[in-house]
């Protein structure tokens, strides 16, 4: 073993990782429809699964966004109802292994999980569509447990753009403003992962509480509309929010961006979504990588992207959101979420300090979070619920 890698993982005992987004409980809808018996994360699955309870032990996980995600083709109710089961299967998880999860709503909660030696288990909707154009919707979701909402995933929405889709607003509608006003006034923070540049631009105008990137990287290291631009990292400072940088290939590696996309056209010929992590959808995968291998991002690949990003936003602005079990594809030595003291090592080996990789790991999500809530706190002494429809605000 490394001294580096020897030296990360004691770092993490003290300060591990808050990871901004984990899609296991669409895995579990997707693999087994939620039957946890079939997929008892307490042992190992790693047959099946990129998480379960002994390899986020093993990587230092101290507190996960779990993503409560729909995927966009679930319209309307069918959307909410689906994002209602992704919070009931995150809850059961929480209840069936006490002993290694939490239920955290506040940054109180996450420290107090940490002092427990428990996973803070917090929640994060992917995709405005979850909410149904619907402001008492979105307050229900926050008092839920959830805490984060991405504002779009691929597809633009009736009020926001997304980056993997055709503009229709040109960033925020009216209705897209007055959600992120309602967001900082709930406590729920602003995700601008997925979202378009423009859309990225007029949230931050409008926020008055920190926004995050859930699990996206940098443009200039990683030419895809799914990464963030300078000019938008440059903004987070005055914000106070934060970047948490991915691990998906085709997000951190320029050569596996056309390779990812003859795998997705692969995927579609066979019938299937290119987001399928179903056994049989990744049989497809492993076939497709077995004729066409593919280029390997590394550790190595993400610290470039975390490198660049402290450059520009600065240490305090950065973080981790690794995408676990969203993807079909990870680094080589990312393979899962046992994979992170390798990252710590690689950056320790970049000469990052110990007091830089803490706010990486721990100490600048937990900030967030905690000035999240103080806005919401004077937000809701200034106004009330908003109860604006989409039809009043856009015509």
């Amino acid at each position: 073993m490394s001294p580096s890698l020897d030296a990360a993982r004691d770092l993490l005992a003290r300060w591990p990782v808050v990871d901004g987004h984990n899609d296991l409980p669409w895995a579990l809808r997707e693999q087994v429809r939620y039957d946890l018996d079939r997929r008892d994360i307490a042992a190992d699955q790693s047959a099946h699964l990129h998480t379960d309870l002994p390899r986020l032990r093993s990587g230092g996980v101290g507190a996960q966004f779990w993503s409560v995600y729909v995927r966009a083709d679930y319209a309307g109710d069918k959307a909410v109802s689906a994002t209602l089961e992704q919070i009931d299967v995150v809850r059961e998880l929480v209840a069936r292994y006490p002993e290694a999860l939490r239920l955290a709503h506040t940054a109180d909660d996450m420290e107090a999980a940490r002092a427990e030696g428990r996973i803070a288990s917090l929640m994060g909707a992917e995709g405005g569509h979850s909410i149904h154009n619907s402001l008492a919707t979105l307050r229900a979701l926050h008092q839920l447990g959830v805490r984060y909402m991405t504002l779009t995933h691929n597809d633009t929405i009736d009020w926001a753009d997304s980056a993997t889709d055709e503009p229709r607003h040109h960033g925020l509608s009216a209705f897209g403003e007055e959600v992120v006003r309602e967001m900082n006034r709930c406590g729920m923070l602003v995700d601008l992962s997925h979202v378009s540049a423009d859309t990225m631009r007029d949230a931050l105008r409008v926020s008055t509480a920190p926004v995050i990137f859930s699990h996206s990287s940098a443009r200039a290291v990683c030419d895809h509309p799914r990464n963030i631009p300078d000019d938008v990292l440059a903004q987070l400072p005055d914000n106070g929010g934060i970047a948490m940088a991915t691990f998906v290939p085709k997000f951190v590696l320029p050569a596996a961006v056309a390779w990812t996309q003859r795998a997705d056209e692969n995927m579609r010929a066979h019938g299937l979504h290119h987001l399928d992590t179903t056994e049989a959808g990744m049989r497809v995968q492993r076939d497709f990588e077995a004729a066409h291998p593919r280029p390997m991002a590394t550790t190595a690949t993400v610290a470039d992207h975390l490198d660049h990003m402290r450059e520009v936003a600065g240490v305090d602005h950065i973080g981790i959101g690794g995408d676990f079990d969203g993807t079909a594809f990870t680094p080589a030595d990312l393979a899962d979420v046992a994979g992170y003291p390798n990252l710590v090592a690689e950056l320790l080996d970049r000469k990052w300090s110990e007091a830089d990789l803490a706010k990486l790991t721990w100490q600048n999500a937990v900030r967030v979070l905690r000035a999240a809530e103080d806005v919401a706190r004077a937000e809701r002494q200034r106004r009330g619920p908003s109860h604006a429809t989409i039809e009043q605000l856009d015509g």
